[in-house]
């Protein structure tokens, strides 16, 4: 299999305040192209955009192509059900929104402590291999977002699960919350094959501050800023597939350019790239990767993400020169269709769920200041 695979988490949508307004027929091209150059690998989920995720997959390849084509991931996350009857309910849904007929690589998804329990509870690990059993999901594994010695426990407890996706970019490899290398190192020495989510970060390692794009570009003046994030990710030995959101045309052009017959970084290149994470971590404010996982739930509606990416923004400028920025137009829109940052109501919903573990509701907080002002 090649290494990149089509995350349909960040499609292309025909409303930008309306995830679910995907605009399919980009989509359609998008998947053409990908499957034109030997590229087989789609990863969806329910909850992926605003819940649409999983019909464009019919819609834009399992009514398009023959089956022997394209492989199929989709996930069964804790927030969809709350009985045993209710995991083949969703089952059942997502094979009937998706048209797959059967699932290549399904997920127990987003595994971490607060939702480990419900999953054990509900025997859903379990539940996922009796599917590979009766020829419904051909290779069972899970998505996780917690510490090395929960992925530990996990793997030695269901050594039947046959892979283990995880949040790799040379951003976050050293990070004390998100684990990246020690989480890689355990699946290693687990021997599973390993699925790379959020190899640019929700974007972030595809904006970088000014300093790190020259950093890249005197290198290799021929390569994209996000490119250094996906190869770094698919250099790492046992990475079997690198998932990429891509949200138009021209970013799917870029990743086939360099992955179609991809060459693992040098040990100079992943020098540079760890260079980068130093002076992008110097610089950022809120790591938040965009998933919008925390806005579901959001009693407020508030647009958690933008408002986080704004911020991000203007906290890279020079404020006390500029003193204006467009972010703070930028703003006062999103909150014509969205909750303000100071209507949060500090439910804790949002960070409940957050794979980061951000204090959201204390970036919220800065937000609501900085653009109160």
């Amino acid at each position: 299999m090649k290494k990149l695979g089509f995350g349909l988490m960040r499609m292309p949508q025909l409303d930008k305040n309306n995830a679910a307004d995907v605009d399919v027929e980009q989509v359609k091209k998008m998947v053409d192209m990908f499957i034109e150059k030997g590229f087989t690998y789609f990863d969806t989920a329910l909850m992926y955009n605003g819940c649409a995720s999983e019909s464009v997959v019919k819609k834009a390849i399992t009514d398009r192509y023959p089956r022997d084509k394209f492989t199929i991931a989709t996930k069964l996350h804790a927030g969809f059900f709350n009985s045993l009857e209710e995991r083949d309910c969703v089952f059942s849904a997502q094979l009937e929104k998706t048209g797959a007929g059967y699932f290549d690589y399904y997920l127990v998804h987003g595994v971490e402590a607060d939702m480990y329990p419900k999953y054990e509870k509900l025997d859903v690990f379990n539940w996922v291999l009796d599917k590979k059993a009766k020829g419904l999901v051909k290779h069972p594994g899970f998505s996780f977002h917690d510490t090395p010695e929960l992925l530990d426990k996990i793997l030695t407890k269901y050594p039947q699960m046959e892979f283990v996706q995880l949040q790799i970019n040379y951003l976050d490899w050293e990070s004390p919350w998100v684990h990246s290398r020690e989480c890689y190192e355990v699946a290693r020495k687990h021997n599973k094959p390993i699925i790379v989510m959020e190899p640019v970060k929700g974007g972030t390692l595809a904006n970088v501050p000014d300093e790190v794009t020259k950093l890249f570009k005197s290198y290799a003046p021929e390569m994209s800023v996000p490119s250094w994030a996906i190869r770094f990710a698919a250099s790492l030995e046992g990475v079997m597939v690198v998932l990429s959101g891509m949200s138009d045309i021209s970013q799917m052009q870029d990743n086939l350019s360099y992955m179609d017959n991809f060459k693992p970084l040098s040990e100079e290149e992943k020098a540079l790239c760890f260079k980068a994470a130093e002076i992008i971590n110097s610089q950022i404010a809120v790591p938040c990767t965009g998933c919008s996982y925390c806005t579901e739930g959001c009693p407020q509606h508030i647009a958690i993400p933008q408002y986080f990416s704004l911020y991000n923004e203007d906290m890279r400028e020079k404020l006390e020169e500029k003193g204006w920025t467009v972010n703070i137009t930028n703003y006062d829109i999103l909150n014509k269709t969205f909750g303000k940052a100071s209507d949060c109501v500090a439910c804790g919903q949002c960070e409940g769920v957050c794979p980061q573990h951000l204090p959201i509701i204390d970036n919220l907080k800065k937000v609501s200041e900085h653009y109160g002002k």
